[in-house]
C-alpha cells in the first residue's frame, strides 16, 4: 500500500495527462495478479468495485476516533487539520506526522491486506467495531501510507485522475486496444476484472450479465432549440425528462432487482414495481425511471423524495406514494434460463425502442405499473419548444432529445442525447453565510448560502445554499470581501455582513423544514453577483410563495406529510467529508 500511496502523490504532482498514464501504465506492469485488480478499483477513489454493492459506511466520528487513538490526540485535533487542507487524507497525514507517528515499515500493509481490512469493516456491526479494524490498520501505516488509505475509504482521492485515464494506463501497460479496454469497463462495471482482462489479453471475454448493474448513458445539457435541432437532425425523437429516481431493471425468471444511478441496489424499497414485474415472460435488462404517479398525476420529486433509502417503506407510504417504472430503453434480452442476457447496446435507439414496445409492459393505465416514455418526433425549434412547454404541462422537468440511431454508451456523456432544461425562473438573494470549498476551491470561499426578507418579521430567512455559477475570478474577489465582513466563524462556515446581493436560477421550489423560509430551491445555482442592488431590494418570501403556488399549481396537495418529515437536516456549520454513498435521484 505503500507504495500506491507513493504512485498516487506522483500522478497528483504532475498536471500532464501523458505522464500521469506512463505513471500508472509502469506501476500496474509491476504488480502481482492479486494487487492489480485491487490497485485498480482503489485509483477509481472507491474500497469496493462500482457494481460492488458493499461500503465501508465508515463516518466521521469512526475515522476521527481512529485517528486520534493512533496519534494519541482528541478528535477535535483531525477537524482543525482537515480545516486547513479540506483534504481528509492530508489532514490524517499531517495529525500523524505531528504526533511523530513512526511504524515499524515490515509491518505497513500490504494492498492484499488493506483491501481484506475494508471487507472486514463492511462486515463489522456499528460504528465502534468498524472503527476498530481502521485503527488497527492505520497504526501499521506510516503517515503517507494512511493518507492514501484514508483518501479511498473517504471516496476523495483529489489526485486529478479520472477513470478514463485509468483504462488508458491499462491499455498501454498490456498493450490493449483503448477501444477494447473501454468496451470491458463499461460491460463489467469493475476496473479490477478489467485490469485482470486486460492483464490476461481476454477482454473479448467480458459481456452482459444480469444482476451486474451497468453504467448509466448520461446525456449532455442544451437549452437553445435550433441548437439541438442542428446538432441531432434534421429529425429528433423527444422524450419528457421525469423528476423521478433513474434506475435499471434486471429481470431473471421471478428473479427482479433495481439499481440507482450510482449502482446500488434499491429493490426491496419499491416492491410495487416488483411485483408487477416479476410474471413477465422475458428476462433482459431495461433502462428507465421510478416516478411517483398517483389517479393519473405524476407526484413531484419531494413526494417521492419520502421513499429515497427506505428498505422497506411502511404500507401507508405505499399507498400514499405509490410508483410506476417508466421504461425508454431495452438494454439486454434473453430467452429464460440460467444464461446471461444478448446486449443491445449496439444497435440504434429506434431499433431498442421497437423491442421495448415489443415487450408489452403492463401498463398503469391499465392496472399495471410500468409507462413507456412520452415519445414523440420533432424537426424544427418551433416543434422542440412546444414540446417541451407539452412536458412542463404534464408536471417533468424539461426534454430528453435522442438521436434515433444513437448507440448506448454506458458512463459516457455524449452528444447521442441532451437534455434540455430551463431555470423557471430567477430570485434575487442575499448571501448570509459562506464556507471554503473542496477540492480545486480549496482555501477560497465558494459555497454561498442566501436568504430572502421576510416582510412579516423583518428579518432575512434562508433558502438553500449554491457553489456553482460564478467564476474563479469571482469567487477569490468575493473571498476577500467576505473574510472582510464576517460577523462570526464556526468551524468552515462564516456569518458575514447580508450585504451581498446573488441571482439564484433554480429548477423547483419545494416545501422544507431546512430553511427557516419553509422553502427550499432544488438544484439552485448562481446566475450573477448583483452589485447594482442593495439587500433591502432582494425578493420576499411573499414572491417566493407566489412562484411555489404559479409554478407548481396544486403541489400542495400532492406534496404529503411523510415527504415534508423527508427533507434532508440542516449540516452541521463544521462539515465533514461524507465517507458514505447515498441514493441520487435520477
Amino acid at each position: 500500500m505503500r507504495r500506491w500511496s507513493e504512485l498516487a502523490e506522483r500522478v497528483a504532482a504532475t498536471t500532464r495527462t501523458s505522464a500521469k498514464t506512463d505513471l500508472l501504465a509502469a506501476y500496474f506492469r509491476s504488480l502481482a495478479p492479486d494487487e492489480l485488480p485491487i490497485a485498480a478499483v482503489f485509483l477509481t477513489g472507491r474500497a469496493f468495485a462500482e457494481t460492488d454493492q458493499r461500503a465501508t459506511g465508515l463516518g466521521w466520528a469512526a475515522i476521527s476516533t481512529a485517528v486520534a487513538n493512533v496519534a494519541g490526540v482528541g478528535r477535535d485535533v483531525l477537524g482543525a487539520a482537515y480545516d486547513r487542507f479540506s483534504d481528509l487524507g492530508r489532514a490524517v497525514e499531517a495529525v500523524l506526522v505531528e504526533a511523530g507517528h513512526a511504524p515499524d515499515p515490515a509491518s505497513s500493509p500490504t494492498l492484499p491486506e488493506v483491501a481484506a481490512a475494508f471487507a472486514a469493516i463492511e462486515t463489522a456491526s456499528g460504528a465502534a467495531a468498524k472503527g476498530v479494524i481502521l485503527e488497527e490498520l492505520l497504526a501499521r501505516s506510516d503517515p503517507e501510507t494512511a493518507k492514501g488509505i484514508t483518501k479511498v475509504v473517504s471516496g476523495d482521492l483529489r489526485i486529478g485522475l479520472r477513470e478514463g485515464l485509468v483504462e488508458a494506463a491499462l491499455a498501454k501497460a498490456f498493450d490493449r486496444p483503448l477501444d477494447a479496454v473501454k468496451r470491458a469497463g463499461m460491460l463489467t462495471g469493475d476496473i479490477g476484472e478489467t485490469a485482470r482482462l486486460a492483464r490476461d489479453d481476454a477482454l473479448g471475454t467480458a459481456g452482459l450479465a444480469l444482476f451486474r448493474p451497468l453504467k448509466f448513458m448520461l446525456a449532455s445539457p442544451a437549452e437553445d432549440a435550433v441548437e439541438i435541432v442542428r446538432r441531432l437532425g434534421p429529425v429528433v425523437w423527444v422524450e419528457d425528462k421525469y423528476d423521478g429516481i433513474r434506475a435499471q431493471l434486471h429481470k431473471r425468471g421471478t428473479d427482479i432487482r433495481l439499481y440507482s444511478r450510482d449502482l446500488h441496489d434499491i429493490t426491496s424499497g419499491y416492491p410495487e414495481v416488483v411485483a408487477g414485474a416479476r410474471g413477465l415472460p422475458w428476462d433482459g435488462i431495461l433502462d428507465g425511471e421510478l416516478l411517483g404517479f398517483r389517479e393519473g398525476v405524476v407526484l413531484p420529486f419531494v413526494a417521492l423524495q419520502a421513499r429515497l433509502g427506505r428498505k422497506s417503506p411502511p404500507p401507508g407510504l405505499l399507498a400514499e406514494v405509490p410508483v410506476v417504472y417508466v421504461a425508454f430503453d431495452v438494454l439486454g434480452l434473453g430467452s429464460g434460463g440460467e444464461a446471461d442476457v444478448d446486449p443491445l447496446l449496439d444497435l440504434p435507439l429506434a431499433t431498442r425502442r421497437e423491442r421495448l414496445v415489443g415487450l408489452g409492459l403492463p401498463l398503469a393505465d391499465a392496472g399495471g405499473v410500468f409507462a413507456l416514455s412520452h415519445l414523440v418526433s420533432a424537426d424544427s425549434a418551433d416543434a422542440l419548444e412546444a414540446a417541451f412547454l407539452a412536458a412542463r404541462a404534464r408536471r417533468n422537468e424539461g426534454l430528453m432529445v435522442k438521436d434515433p440511431t444513437s448507440l448506448y454508451s454506458p458512463g459516457r456523456r455524449g452528444y447521442g442525447w441532451l437534455k434540455m432544461k430551463k431555470a423557471l425562473a430567477t430570485i434575487d438573494c442575499v448571501v448570509v453565510g459562506v464556507e471554503v470549498g473542496h477540492g480545486r476551491r480549496h482555501g477560497v470561499l465558494s459555497d454561498y448560502t442566501f436568504a430572502v426578507r421576510d416582510e412579516a418579521s423583518d428579518r432575512l430567512v434562508t433558502i438553500g445554499k449554491a457553489y456553482s455559477g460564478l467564476t474563479d475570478a469571482e469567487i477569490a474577489e468575493m473571498t476577500r470581501w467576505f473574510e472582510a465582513h464576517t460577523i462570526s466563524r464556526h468551524g468552515r462556515y462564516r456569518l458575514v455582513e447580508p450585504s451581498v446581493v446573488v441571482e439564484v436560477a433554480f429548477d423547483v421550489i419545494l416545501r422544507s423544514a431546512r430553511h427557516t423560509s419553509g422553502f427550499a430551491l432544488r438544484f439552485p445555482r448562481i446566475a450573477r453577483l448583483r452589485p447594482d442592488k442593495a439587500a433591502a431590494e432582494a425578493d420576499t418570501l411573499a414572491t417566493v410563495a407566489r412562484l411555489f403556488q404559479e409554478l407548481q399549481p396544486g403541489a400542495e396537495r400532492l406534496v404529503t406529510a411523510g415527504a415534508r418529515a423527508a427533507a434532508v437536516p440542516p449540516r452541521r456549520a463544521a462539515t465533514s467529508p461524507r465517507a458514505t454513498r447515498t441514493v441520487g435521484d435520477g
